[in-house]
């Protein structure tokens, strides 16, 4: 198949602006009037979203734990450092006295003591450094596999969609999905998850410590945090469907600005820039309350967690003071404390922030799961029939369709067509020209009837195998960043460069494709300026190429000049030579020759025959056809 869903010059997942119906366009979008932004996704469970996101990284759940079990024996080091210190005070303050009174340091500090408790620390120290490293290169490494483990994921599952799914989705929108999100939940694995479980070790490990030495003191440091936690849970509270309505926001704008981008020709041609800009400002103004609002909440943690922080160093210092002076603790507790009280405050603030990361994270993942558990075309594996020498005799029987359930386009679509002919559909826009073609190539599924393929239904075949069978060249080229020689030759590796050449010569290109620097190496860019018509020759020699039993021809010269329209004609007329072919006709001239013109009215066939035949009848294609001559007074 020489041409896939894309029709614009960019890889699979742009394409033009958003709201064409079908791989061969000609219908709505709910995007194509102006891109409004959709309804804001409302909020899911919390809970849900994390537990579907632990199951997707399921694989790799054994090496985040050996990470995670680094990173707490990490803290458990770090929180018995303040209680070494703790240690090591006393020893100091046990000669002090003894200084006081002229005897020397030597005898006065046991020394030996203070150098073993020192070196302890150091051991406890570099041991904690070396687990935190290893478990930020465990954490890099996973969160790296896994976001390209769902980019990829993203990838096959766009493959596997039906197209109705992307006749209702902003394409700028899926993208989104693909960067923004899962750079959101990449982001939290490497960072916010190893804090939240390393900041809860260090909250509780520290809060045991501080009992363990001064129960009064600890309750002391207790009493002012909770101040703290209670406005972070507040915080915690209010913040999540913010983060939820930034994400559904930034894929809006992404599909907004995709969509006015790839059509802005149109735009300004229809002087359209100013609403644009209106929904654009509108998007964007929700954007900015979103964030702004998610941002502030969250930036609330740090200040008010430091100010917990101090006041809690206050409280310490004044009732230690008051201890140490009636000997319930020694200065070493007071050391110690300062130090417990910043390992017990800083994770607070540590925590809300991880938090925050994790309402961005499970509104991100809210888009990709919900993405990834969108219906998907029904399993084929267990049809093993496969057409590999096909003549091309179609048939419709009794076809019925419509793209929403309640709408019925085609009401009973029969016709047969022979092996080599050459079969005009004809008709006024909405006819159902486009959308019978997109059901013999199984774009879609039938509601009702059968599409048979030299005597088998399509419906018995694999999707690729049916799609093996076309070749396709649309009004709207579709191209790819590569040598105008891969664009040619897409889909069909073993092309020889000789076959490539003799397919340009055919539909007149190859001298155009001598005069570029590069040849057929020449790399089609935003550099490389060609117009329609050359772009639509590649095209065609694209389907030349692909060498199938059945082509698509939907409206091919009209991008052409009438000069080039000659030559493309006749390479036409040359690439149909013992294929049957389906030509998708709106210059009614152009499809004299054809061996059966099926002239079609509001889904159905009101007449069908050849040119000379149904221009004799005098009938509904007579009148189409007369009416392309008709010279205005």
């Amino acid at each position: 198949m020489s041409e896939n869903h894309s029709q614009n010059r960019a890889p699979a997942a742009r394409r033009g602006p958003a709201g064409g119906r079908g791989p061969m366009g000609g219908g709505r979008g709910p995007m194509g009037g102006g891109g409004m932004m959709g309804p804001v996704e409302k909020p899911k469970s919390f809970k849900g979203t994390m537990k579907k996101l632990i199951r997707y990284c399921k694989k790799d759940l054994p090496v985040i734990v050996v990470a995670l079990v680094a990173a707490i024996a990490g803290t458990l080091l770090q929180i018995l450092g303040p209680d070494q210190l703790k240690n090591l005070t006393n020893e100091i303050a046990k000669g002090l006295p003894q200084m006081l009174q002229g005897k020397p340091v030597m005898g006065a500090i046991d020394l030996n003591a203070v150098g073993s408790i020192a070196w302890v620390l150091v051991f406890f120290y570099a041991s904690a450094m070396l687990l935190n490293f290893t478990q930020s290169y465990i954490m890099a490494t996973v969160t790296q596999i896994i976001s390209k483990r769902m980019r990829t994921d993203i990838a096959d599952k766009i493959n596997r969609l039906p197209l109705k799914y992307f006749d209702s989705t902003s394409h700028g929108d899926i993208l989104s999905r693909v960067t923004n999100d899962v750079d959101a939940i990449g982001q939290t694995l490497n960072q916010s998850v190893a804090t939240l479980v390393t900041s809860v070790t260090m909250l509780v490990g520290s809060l045991v410590m501080m009992f363990i030495n001064s129960w009064i003191l600890a309750l002391t440091a207790i009493g002012t945090s909770i101040l703290g936690f209670v406005l972070m849970m507040l915080i915690m509270t209010k913040s999540q469907k913010y983060f939820t309505q930034q994400q559904n926001a930034l894929g809006a704008i992404n599909g907004h600005i995709e969509e006015v981008y790839t059509g802005h020709n149109v735009v300004k041609v229809y002087n359209g820039s100013r609403e644009a800009r209106g929904t654009f400002e509108n998007i964007n103004g929700q954007l900015y309350v979103s964030a702004w609002k998610s941002q502030f909440l969250s930036g609330l943690m740090m200040p008010l967690m430091t100010f917990v922080g101090n006041l809690g160093y206050v409280a310490v210092c004044v009732v230690g003071a008051v201890l140490a002076m009636n000997g319930v603790i020694t200065f070493g507790v007071i050391v110690a404390f300062m130090m417990y009280v910043r390992l017990f405050t800083q994770p607070l603030s540590q925590i809300a922030q991880a938090f925050n990361n994790l309402q961005r994270t499970a509104a991100a993942g809210e888009r990709v799961l919900g993405f990834l558990d969108e219906k998907e075309l029904s399993d084929e594996s267990d049809k093993k029939l496969c057409l590999s020498k096909v003549n091309g005799d179609v048939e419709f029987q009794h076809v019925k369709f419509g793209y929403d359930p309640d709408k019925t386009i085609i009401h009973d679509f029969s016709a047969k067509v022979k092996a080599g002919q050459k079969v005009a559909i004809v008709g006024p826009t909405g006819a159902g020209k486009t959308t019978i073609v997109n059901l013999v190539m199984r774009f879609y599924e039938l509601d009702g009837g059968r599409i048979l393929l030299d005597g088998t239904p399509i419906n018995d075949l694999p999707r690729k195998n049916v799609h093996e069978q076309f070749g396709m060249v649309l009004q709207d080229t579709w191209l790819f960043e590569g040598t105008i020689r891969d664009n040619i030759a897409y889909g069909k590796p073993d092309v020889t460069d000789e076959q490539v050449i003799a397919a340009s010569k055919a539909v007149g290109l190859h001298h155009f494709i001598r005069t570029l620097p590069g040849g057929y190496d020449t790399v089609l860019n935003a550099q490389a300026s060609l117009s329609e018509g050359q772009k639509q020759l590649i095209t065609i020699a694209r389907a030349m190429i692909q060498n199938a039993p059945l082509l698509i021809l939907d409206e091919a010269t009209s991008s052409v000049d009438t000069r080039t329209e000659r030559i493309v004609q006749r390479a036409m007329d040359k690439l149909t030579e013992g294929r049957t072919s389906f030509v998708i006709a709106h210059r009614l001239s152009t499809i004299k020759n054809a061996d059966l013109i099926l002239v079609m009215r509001d889904g159905d066939i009101v007449e069908s025959g050849t040119h000379a035949e149904l221009l004799k009848n005098g009938g509904f294609y007579a009148d189409l056809y007369n009416s392309q001559f008709e010279q205005v007074a």
